[in-house]
């Protein structure tokens, strides 16, 4: 059989992307493709970096040309870009998607899911940067045991700081660790401007970003900034909790930032030596949230003492003991997120030209 392009794209109309459920040539994924003989190259866009899923595509991709008669099949990895609104993508050209950690209340363990969401999407080997956006209240420098202070390059940009394979920008870098910062919200909101504008982030397959817990300026200025692709709320098991997560996802909601789902954090904890999980906050908070919401309860991570040491040494727990049950729990759910991703592209893509967000100040 004579191959030719014609045929071999149609053939990839029988191969769907497994978390969208839509065939590759309707989604745009299926870029150039080259014929030499019965041998096939063809460019696959995926629609996150991190996709969980980038092996079935593998071989779906492979076996749907050589039923059309391809020898050897070889494959190219690309990556869609984020759809984009309002034409702010001047502040982060280069930036494929943006992904927002947020919580409802403090101390549920938000920064820590954050540093290490962005640590596992480094080891599905992604390129990846983390922005500390929690001004008043900076963790991430400690977490990752970062000490130096960010410099300028030639072109006046701020140069980002290099920690465990990802970009990092934090306040905490800029200021003593003591110090207060006592801002009104256009401060908050020019120093966030000057987070995306100015600084060297390169080109990113996700920038993670800490918010501080609650709602206010900050969520608000970064949706008026830069487009996110998908907000993460963490919460904790008890039923009280939930108000919070409404309130966070109402947030969320209002800024027309779709939310990829829900963590729940310190869902019970499991003595040393083993034995049953003892459910210390309660339980089930975080399945009555997500289901009150309708949105996936994305995972269930235990109380773990090493997360919190991990931290205070600098070091994710992903990365510092990346065998073990927890670290690839933490992997599971960065890979968890990067798939959900893939179908709220699609909304965003569509909603693409609905005009800007416009919201008051009080």
């Amino acid at each position: 059989m004579s191959l030719n392009e014609a045929t071999l794209r149609d053939a990839l109309r029988s191969v769907n992307d497994p978390e969208i459920g839509k065939d590759l040539v309707t989604l745009n994924m299926v870029g150039a493709i080259a014929i030499d003989g019965d041998s096939v190259s063809v460019v696959i866009d995926l629609t996150t970096p991190a996709c969980p899923l980038k092996g079935k595509i593998q071989g779906d991709v492979t076996e749907a040309l050589q039923n059309v008669g391809a020898g050897e099949v070889s494959i190219e990895w690309g990556v869609q870009m984020a759809g984009q609104m309002n034409g702010q993508t001047s502040l982060l050209p280069n930036v494929k998607y943006v992904i927002a950690v947020g919580a409802g209340k403090g101390g549920v363990g938000k920064s820590t899911i954050a540093v290490n969401l962005a640590a596992g999407l480094v080891r599905s080997g992604a390129k990846v940067g983390l922005l500390d956006a929690d001004i008043y209240g900076p963790s991430i420098p400690t977490m990752l045991g970062i000490t130096a202070k960010p410099q300028a390059g030639a072109d006046r940009k701020i140069i980002p700081i290099q920690a465990h394979g990802m970009k990092v920008m934090s306040m905490g870098s800029f200021v003593e660790a003591d110090a207060a910062l006592v801002w009104r919200g256009p401060m908050l909101n020019n120093s966030l401007k000057q987070f995306f504008g100015d600084v060297r982030w390169g080109d990113l397959d996700y920038l993670v970003i800490d918010l501080p817990p609650g709602t206010g300026d900050v969520p608000l200025s970064v949706a008026q900034l830069v487009t996110v692709g998908a907000a993460v709320i963490v919460t904790t098991p008890q039923d009280v909790a939930v108000a919070d997560v409404v309130r966070a996802k109402t947030m969320f909601d209002t800024l027309k930032i779709p939310v990829a789902g829900l963590i729940e954090n310190m869902a019970g904890f499991v003595p040393e030596g083993g034995g049953e999980s003892i459910p210390l906050f309660g339980s089930g908070g975080g399945a009555k949230a997500a289901e009150k919401l309708d949105v996936p309860l994305l995972g269930s991570l235990p109380i773990d003492a090493r997360l919190s040491v991990q931290g205070d040494e600098g070091t994710p727990m992903v990365l510092a003991d990346p065998d073990s049950d927890l670290a690839l729990s933490l992997l599971a759910l960065a890979q968890n997120i990067a798939g959900r991703l893939s179908v709220l592209a699609l909304g965003r893509a569509a909603n693409s030209q609905a005009g800007g967000i416009q919201v008051e100040r009080s």
